[in-house]
């Protein structure tokens, strides 16, 4: 039996809605989107400077905690363990892209009320890192080139040539919304064929 006592309301009504969700409760899981969305949205923004990035790894930071679910531990809250998750997705995300950032000694507030500092110092790849950053990115590419063409094209264009949402659906006369709900499920693919094939990194 979990002990509930020392959460707040919210945190307990959090719990539940994790504990649904594990049980494959579809509406818990929007329930959790709901509720932190747009606090996760900007704790992002802020870190990384772009609507487009910060939007992307929103839609991350949930796929990785949700995946996770069955991990947490309500021996703190929720909000806590999702926004740890979504500042080291960033902070990983940052070190790749080499933004800089300003510094966020002051840290970020939960919805808790508990503060979370964030160490996104970059560091530069020493030569082993460089061969194994080359040889992922060539893993990707693979997996990539698997995709159907939808989303392959998709992808190629948004991680490859770098371009917003808003170009690719002018480039391909697709809907905004389209263009980012296939995006997220080429994402969704490209995850689940990494983690088959992670060990032939």
């Amino acid at each position: 039996m979990v002990d509930k006592d020392h959460l707040s309301d919210k945190g307990k009504r959090d719990l539940e809605l994790v504990e649904a969700a594990i049980k494959g409760d579809q509406m818990a899981y929007a329930g959790l989107m709901d509720q932190y969305r747009e606090s996760i949205y900007f704790m992002m923004l802020k870190m990384v400077k772009n609507a487009d990035d910060a939007d992307d790894l929103t839609i991350e930071a949930f796929g990785k905690a949700f995946n996770r679910l069955e991990q947490y531990s309500p021996s703190y809250a929720f909000s806590t363990w999702l926004f740890k998750i979504a500042s080291n997705n960033a902070i990983d995300f940052i070190r790749k892209k080499r933004i800089k950032v300003t510094s966020m000694d002051s840290g970020m507030q939960t919805d808790e009320g508990e503060m979370i500092y964030i160490d996104a110092k970059s560091s530069t790849l020493d030569p082993e890192e460089t061969v194994m950053k080359k040889q992922k990115v060539m893993h990707m590419r693979e997996l990539v080139s698997r995709l159907k063409p939808r989303y392959r094209v998709l992808v190629e264009k948004r991680y490859f040539e770098e371009l917003s949402y808003e170009e690719i659906a002018t480039e391909l006369d697709l809907p905004l919304g389209t263009v980012k709900a296939q995006l997220f499920r080429a994402r969704d693919f490209l995850a689940n064929m990494m983690e088959k094939t992670k060990d032939s990194i």
